[in-house]
């Protein structure tokens, strides 16, 4: 290493290297500088109101999903059962395997739509399909639908079987819009 040469105006003085100082700050007295009990009071208590405010609008937008869940597994399940109408229609009746025929002419229950049928005549036999699979419930968690015949009473709550014209979410929770969702 070698030696500074200093200007004779600071004879004392003698070059030093840098030493590394610790960067902690600290109080006059000596003791590190950290935060205090009031901050660490005071920033968990701002935490705890957004939180607060944070949570209801996270249940509200899960809620909106499962409505929105709920809607499209009802559609999905609507348009099949029109989609068999149009079939039974368009064909008479007479392609619908006769232990499935009704005089409506919709499905006799909701698994011939996903379990599909080989229909009369047909020499292939391949299956026609409504459904790839029952939809979810998401209000009740299961592929349990309420179901209602053409031949039921509107206002009636029971079905009596005959075939399904419509279904509904067997949920009798209120939604978001105030309506029930066995109403929907």
């Amino acid at each position: 290493m070698t030696s500074r040469l200093w200007p004779a105006a600071w004879p004392g003085l003698h070059w030093q290297p840098r030493r590394r100082r610790d960067l902690t700050p600290q109080r006059p007295g000596g003791s590190v500088r950290g935060s205090s009990l009031l901050e660490m009071i005071i920033t968990l208590a701002i935490l705890a109101v957004l939180t607060g405010a944070a949570l209801p609008l996270a249940r509200t937008a899960a809620r909106s999903r499962q409505e929105t869940e709920l809607r499209r597994a009802l559609r999905e399940i609507r348009f099949a059962i029109d989609r068999y109408k149009e079939f039974n229609d368009q064909t008479g009746g007479q392609r619908i395997p006769a232990e499935l025929r009704t005089t409506s002419g919709y499905p006799k229950n909701l698994e011939v739509l996903y379990e599909g049928f080989v229909p009369a005549g047909n020499v292939d036999g391949k299956k026609i399909f409504f459904l790839r699979r029952l939809p979810i419930d998401p209000m009740t968690g299961k592929a349990d639908w309420q179901t209602r015949s053409s031949t039921d009473d509107p206002d009636s709550a029971l079905s009596s079987g005959d075939d399904v014209f419509d279904v509904h979410s067997r949920s009798t929770a209120t939604a978001l819009d105030g309506t029930r969702y066995d109403e929907w």
